[in-house]
């Protein structure tokens, strides 16, 4: 059977490994293994989120309000923006999925860093588009502007903080950058992240109310997977002026969200005590990764996200500590895949960093 070509140029997204997996390869118990692969919220999701699911779950056999009226007013009253200038998504991904049909063909061309969140790069050659990367390993908007003056693209993709590797740009050179772009280019701002961003640095947050304010031609995603908790339940949003939502509504599919999926969304994001909480441990336990790093005379990079990246020299091997950490219930993601010899930890527990941090030493002494 044939497919579509464009199907050769795309090589399949690999997700973090899951624990099922780990048990069925190496036959560990299931409570004794630690996924740090995925950049999911170690203290789980709210527990007022968690209540409703349960009680929501009463109603499967009904489709969800396709409106998503209550999450809408929620994320309007959150962000200060008008309820219409908001799209939900089944994760913010899929949103990046209706930015690039909406805006992007064959004819087209997407700009985006060297390395950053492979599903940019999917979505865009699904639809035909050329690929423009810049060469910096990070953001560098000099880089992208002299790109965007030669190629004219469609959409320029911005990951604030930047998921795999975790540097951030800030807010002033983000909006600088944003004033050179044409109105006809859709710059997607993927705020995945932002949340533990603004706790480490303020001058890294984004506004979405300014941002669509000064530049109608943007749009700002944001998830409940990460900070929320809530990755299981698939829940993202994207907010921009209304005639860039009306487009993106003409190709999102009826009831993408499950109805306890946005009974926990609306749930989540009333429950900001919780986000203070999740970021705090974050902040705290981060250190330790650092002044680990540090001790070992491992290079990392400066994270802003719930993750941070420890990049290796020879004879380091990132393969060869991935799958030794996988072996002894430890899931960390590989990024070899990324042409990196890097491993990228989620951020944990402390009792599961100091597990981390263990069986890393195990590594280095054998």
């Amino acid at each position: 059977m044939t497919f579509n070509s464009t199907l050769n140029l795309i090589q399949t997204y690999e997700a973090g490994k899951p624990i099922e997996l780990v048990v069925r390869e190496f036959g560990i118990d299931p409570k004794e293994i630690i996924k740090l692969a995925s950049n999911e919220n170690p203290l789980g999701a709210s527990p007022k989120a968690i209540e409703s699911i349960v009680k929501n779950a009463t109603n499967a056999h009904l489709y969800p309000d396709d409106s998503m009226f209550a999450l809408k007013e929620g994320l309007s009253k959150h962000y200060q923006v008008n309820p219409k200038e908001i799209i939900i998504g089944a994760g913010s991904d899929q949103i990046i999925e209706f930015c690039i049909h909406a805006k992007a063909n064959e004819n087209s061309k997407v700009l985006m860093a060297k390395t950053t969140f492979a599903m940019y790069e999917i979505y865009s050659k699904m639809v035909g588009a050329t690929i423009i990367k810049a060469q910096s390993q990070f953001h560098n908007l000099e880089e992208f502007l002299e790109l965007y003056q030669t190629h004219k693209p469609s959409i320029i993709f911005l990951c604030v903080p930047n998921n795999p590797l975790g540097e951030c740009l800030g807010k002033k050179e983000i909006f600088d950058f944003l004033g050179k772009i044409d109105s006809e280019t859709l710059v997607i701002i993927d705020g995945a992240y932002q949340e533990y961003a603004k706790a480490k640095d303020t001058s890294k947050a984004i506004d979405p109310k300014e941002l669509i304010q000064s530049f109608p031609n943007a749009i700002y995603l944001g998830t409940f997977s990460k900070a929320y908790g809530l990755g299981g339940m698939r829940v993202g949003y994207g907010i921009a002026k209304e005639d860039i939502i009306q487009a993106l509504l003409k190709v999102r599919p009826p009831f993408n969200i499950t109805t306890p999926s946005l009974a926990a969304a609306i749930e989540a994001l009333k429950d900001q005590e919780h986000i203070h909480q999740t970021t705090q441990n974050n902040l705290e336990q981060m250190k330790l990764y650092e002044d680990y790093a540090n001790s070992k005379g491992i290079s990392y990079i400066p994270s802003y996200g719930n993750f941070i990246t420890y990049l290796f020299e020879n004879p380091l091997n990132s393969t060869l500590i991935a799958d030794y950490l996988l072996k002894k219930g430890m899931i960390i993601r590989n990024l070899a895949s990324y042409g990196l010899n890097a491993i990228r930890i989620t951020i944990g527990t402390k009792s599961q960093n100091q597990r981390f941090f263990t069986l890393f030493d195990e590594f280095l002494g054998q």
